[in-house]
Formats: structure tokens, C-alpha cells, sequence
């Protein structure tokens, strides 16, 4: 699932080609949430408190055309859903998998419709929103390794679960990974509490048929999701790269 070739090319902050994902043409899945509309989402993920190297993923097909130019850590951009408090942590695994400070952090994902800003108008995403640039920032890590980042939940859309993807760049600006975070399923996670927004989760790809979740097995790439619809939700997660 890596894009290898792509990524010995990357150049921080330079414009990057769009490049058709293969994973989007997965099956539905045959997990079944639970029915609770509670509204309440305690589902919790595995914490990568191991040391482990978070795995390296695809960064397509959407990827941010220019993330230097989005420094900032409310991505919303105007974009509505409910909110979510995304804080990831950067751990450096010669180091211990200590915070690791000063790494330039990249993230972006769909909007509550399953939409990508920068893209569309095209078969591959029929709405057209390559003038706007919602729910794409870059923050750099404090001195434990932490950014944080105010969006709102991810939509889906045909082919993947819920996602949302990241480019970890030391201060230097090197590549040092590009990854993708995973949501927590069951009947009580926030994932059920959102229901997929309008378009309910009839028909959603479920991580373990999810062609860029489904060989964690060890769960390192699904965050923990607390909060509700209501006050919104908090997502936690540590990515451990080598750096």
C-alpha cells in the first residue's frame, strides 16, 4: 500500500500529483454496528504504547497540493459536522519512542459528506471543490511531540472506512512517514453516535475490509475516540516514526 515511488520524490511544501487509489474499490463489509444512538462515543482504540513504527500508507488519492501554504490548527475552513479535537503525539523510535519535537505534521481528510477539498469533478469525485482547501493543516510538534488540530468528524465515502491521513516530516523538512489514522468501531463508539452523517453506514467499509486497515492487526493505526455529538469528540493517538 505504499506509494514508494511517489514518496522518494516528495519535496516538502511542493505540489503533489493526485494518484488513483486502488484500496477504493473494497467490498462493503460484513461487520454490523450495534443500533445505539445514544449519541455518545466511548469506543477506544489500541493505543500504539508499544514501540512500534507506524505503518506506512498511501497518501492518495488526495492528497494537499501545497501544505505549506496551511499552517494553522483549525482546518474546518467553514466546513460543519460535529466537532473533533484531533491530538496526535510523534514518538521517535531511536529514541525510546520519546515526544518527538519540532516534526512537521501534515493532516487532511473528507468532509462530513465524503467530499475532498482541492479535487473533484471527476469520476473519482463527481463534486467539484478544487477552489477550496477545508480540513488540511500543518502544525509542528511541542517539545513531548504533540500537535493538535480542531476539524470535524470524517465523513466516508465507497470503498474505505473513516480515515484520516498524515505526512510526518522531521524539522528539516525530510519525509519521514505518511500514514493514515483509523476510527474505533462498535456499538458504543463515536463512529455509531455519527452514523455516518447523512448518509447513515448502510453500505460502509468496515477497517478489517478496509484495503489500508485491514493488516493491522495489532491496531496500531486506530486512535482512541472519546466525547459525544453533542460537546463533540476527542481523538488521541501516538505515531512512532524513526527520525
Amino acid at each position: 500500500m505504499e506509494r514508494k515511488s511517489f514518496l522518494k520524490s516528495l519535496l516538502l511544501g511542493t505540489i503533489a500529483t493526485p494518484v488513483v487509489l486502488s484500496a477504493c474499490d473494497k467490498d462493503s463489509d460484513t461487520v454490523t454496528p450495534s443500533t445505539d444512538t445514544s449519541g455518545t462515543g466511548t469506543g477506544t482504540g489500541t493505543d500504539s504504547g508499544s514501540c512500534t513504527v507506524a505503518p506506512s500508507e498511501t497518501e492518495g488519492p488526495f492528497p494537499t497540493k501545497s501544505p505549506a501554504s496551511y499552517v494553522r490548527s483549525d482546518i474546518t475552513d467553514g466546513r460543519t459536522g460535529y466537532k473533533l479535537t484531533a491530538k496526535i503525539t510523534i514518538g521517535n523510535v531511536n529514541n525510546g519512542c520519546a515526544g518527538l519535537a519540532n516534526a512537521i505534521v501534515d493532516i487532511w481528510h473528507c468532509d462530513a459528506e465524503g467530499n475532498y477539498s482541492e479535487y473533484g469533478g471527476t469520476g473519482m469525485q463527481s463534486t467539484n471543490l478544487q477552489s477550496v482547501h477545508f480540513l488540511r493543516g500543518r502544525q509542528v510538534t511541542d517539545a513531548n511531540g504533540l500537535v493538535t488540530f480542531t476539524t470535524i468528524f470524517p465523513g466516508w465515502y465507497n470503498g474505505r472506512a473513516t480515515h484520516i491521513h498524515v505526512h510526518i516530516y522531521n524539522a528539516s523538512g525530510t519525509s519521514l512517514k505518511v500514514t493514515q489514522i483509523a476510527f474505533p468501531e462498535g456499538s458504543n463508539s463515536a463512529l455509531v453516535a455519527v452514523n455516518g452523517y447523512k448518509k447513515g453506514l448502510s453500505g460502509y467499509t468496515y477497517n478489517a475490509k478496509d484495503n489500508v486497515f485491514s493488516d493491522d492487526t495489532a491496531g496500531v493505526e486506530i486512535a482512541t475516540v472519546t466525547g459525544n455529538t453533542t460537546d463533540g469528540f476527542e481523538l488521541a493517538i501516538k505515531l512512532n516514526v524513526a527520525a
